[in-house]
């Protein structure tokens, strides 16, 4: 099995990602975005191949990678940085990866969150099944620049096992990241309208997943409620009707700021794209780069 991790300045987390995988892995490839701390030299002193290749978003980034691998790549785990496997899973996979039927290319595993160094349990969030583990040459990861799932040609199956993400950064670190991520979502709402972009989606409510569910609800659904509002009533939903508030005082952070306030900076972001093409003769692309700072075709760079 190889395991693919993106970074950009992660000294923080990848020895301890690398390390989690340290027992399972035939391989690591760290494809790197011109780190300027201590990544590059904790990866390779871990044993990882290091790749440099400038960052324009995660998914191109990562069907990158996987041009990179060597041909004879069966197994294919996608890691972040910031993410950890645990023993569970680590087991699981030993005992199971290689007596999974052939037409299996896909694996979902359980995915949880901690945040200031409490695991988020309540709300309706976690776990969440998510597809990690793939056979490779049957799995890309789709074509967006928020939220991007692995897609994958082929029949799956499920692990019980967890993938922990527990990211060590500050939360002045955490809400600039999730600025952006804001503007990257904006970009994915708008595509849906214009069609600007190539647009692939995991959303399937019939027979679908857990995460193409709720990306039908959030596609068809929430998208479809006023702006504003709805990062309202989400939050409500998560915070008193599936309990949010039973996380404690670092889970009412996690819920009024994941829940609310960063759903609330998407709509209004949104609406600012919106009135700048109501008050310019501007095409949408030349809108998102005016008032986002983002160019949808750019040459690669840092991230």
């Amino acid at each position: 099995m190889t395991v693919v991790i993106l970074t950009k300045n992660e000294e923080r987390h990848i020895s301890r990602a690398l390390g989690s995988v340290a027992q399972i892995a035939d391989r690591c490839f760290v494809i790197d975005s011109l780190s300027s701390d201590k990544t590059v030299a904790l990866a390779e002193a871990a044993g990882a191949t290091v790749l440099q290749n400038p960052w324009i978003n995660y998914a191109t980034q990562f069907n990158w990678a996987l041009g990179q691998l060597p041909s004879d790549t069966e197994w294919v785990l996608r890691l972040d940085a910031d993410e950890f496997v645990t023993e569970t899973l680590s087991e699981e996979i030993k005992e199971k990866l290689t007596t999974l039927p052939p037409m299996t290319k896909g694996v979902y595993v359980s995915r949880y969150m901690q945040f200031l160094g409490r695991r988020i349990m309540w709300g309706g969030l976690f776990p969440i099944r998510v597809l990690r583990l793939f056979s490779h040459g049957h799995g890309h990861c789709e074509n967006r620049w928020m939220d991007e799932h692995i897609i994958v040609e082929g029949e799956t199956a499920g692990f019980s096992g967890e993938i922990i993400d527990d990211n060590l950064n500050s939360l002045s670190w955490w809400t600039e990241k999730h600025n952006s991520y804001a503007s990257r979502e904006v970009v994915d709402i708008l595509n849906q309208q214009y069609k600007f972009l190539p647009h692939e989606s995991v959303a399937k409510l019939r027979g679908g997943q857990q995460a193409g569910i709720k990306r039908w609800i959030k596609e068809n659904v929430y998208a479809r409620l006023p702006g504003g509002l709805r990062a309202f009533a989400y939050f409500l939903y998560r915070y008193v009707l599936r309990l949010g508030f039973l996380d404690g005082k670092e889970g009412t952070a996690f819920h009024v700021l994941q829940g609310f306030w960063y759903r609330y900076l998407v709509d209004i972001k949104l609406h600012e794209v919106r009135e700048y093409l109501k008050n310019n003769s501007s095409d949408v692309e030349t809108a998102i780069k005016d008032v986002l700072g983002i160019d949808l075709r750019p040459r690669a760079e840092s991230e």
